[in-house]
This record gives C-alpha cells, structure tokens and sequence, in this order.
C-alpha cells in the first residue's frame, strides 16, 4: 500500500496567493515566528555576561584598592572612606555582574526568570555588604597599625 497524500498538489496560482498574504500553508505567521522565540532558553548569554561584567569590574576594583594600598605605604595617603565615586561604580558592576551570572545559571536549571533574579539579587547583596565591611575593617586595621597575619584556622576573628 503505497503512500497517498491527502490533499492535492498546490498550484502555483494557489501558492502566489499564500505568498501574497503572508500566510505559510497551514502556518500562520505568530506560529512561525514561536519556533524562533526559545533562542535565550536556556539563557547562557546572560550567565555568560555577568561573568565577563563580574570579571572585568572586579579586576578594576582590585586594581583601585591595590593602588589605595600602594598610595598609603609610600606617602601614607588616608585608606578610609573606601566608599567614593571611583571604587564604589566597579564594586556596583562587580554585584550586578554576579547577580547576572547567578540569576542566568539558575534559569538554566529551570527557575523561572523572575525568581531567579530575585534568589541572585538577595543573595550578592548580602555577600557584597558583608564583604565590604570586612574591607573598611581590614583597611581600617592597616591604617592604625593593628593588621596581623590573618589565620584561616581561627574563624573567630572574622565575627
């Protein structure tokens, strides 16, 4: 039993008529086109730009606090306030870059775009704040003389 089509063959006046109307046979065009919008999903792009954003900002806020560290061992130049223009924008960039990564890698395993954003915001702000008072505390001991050796194996000294 040979196969048979089902409808008869399309003549050419039949598929002008498609053409001119923008019409695909038994596709309409939004069906078309929603073949097409799953290109983010899952989204490695934005995962793949907020690490690159996170690199290159955290580079450039390490730089600064490296050359504020430099500046205060040659001429004693004040380490504090750590919190102006110019080392406050690349540590932002540093949290919107992680958040970024965290909320794409999340996606990608099947959160939704909403939540996912919302579980990596919570959780690089809690990071980054607590990151940066260590900073002001450490800077701050570098200033006055008190910096020792930091002892991995006695956490007690970070609370």
């Amino acid at each position: 039993m040979p196969f048979e089509p089902s409808s008869a063959p399309v003549n050419l006046s039949e598929a002008a008529a498609d053409l001119a109307l923008g019409s695909y046979g038994d596709l309409d065009a939004q069906e078309f086109l929603l073949e097409y919008a799953p290109l983010l999903q899952p989204p490695y792009v934005l995962a793949g730009l907020g690490l690159a954003i996170s690199v290159l900002c955290g580079l450039t806020f390490a730089r600064l606090v490296q050359n504020r560290l430099e500046g205060w061992k040659q001429d004693r130049l004040a380490l504090l306030p750590l919190g102006n223009g110019a080392t406050t924008l690349p540590y932002i960039g540093v949290v919107i870059g992680v958040t970024l990564f965290i909320g794409g890698s999340l996606q990608v395993f099947g959160f939704s775009s909403g939540a996912a954003l919302l579980v990596s915001f919570v959780l690089s702000i809690g990071t980054a704040g607590a990151l940066w008072v260590q900073l002001e505390r450490l800077m701050a001991q570098v200033e006055n003389g008190t910096f020792s050796a930091v002892d991995f194996d006695n956490f007690d000294q970070f609370f």
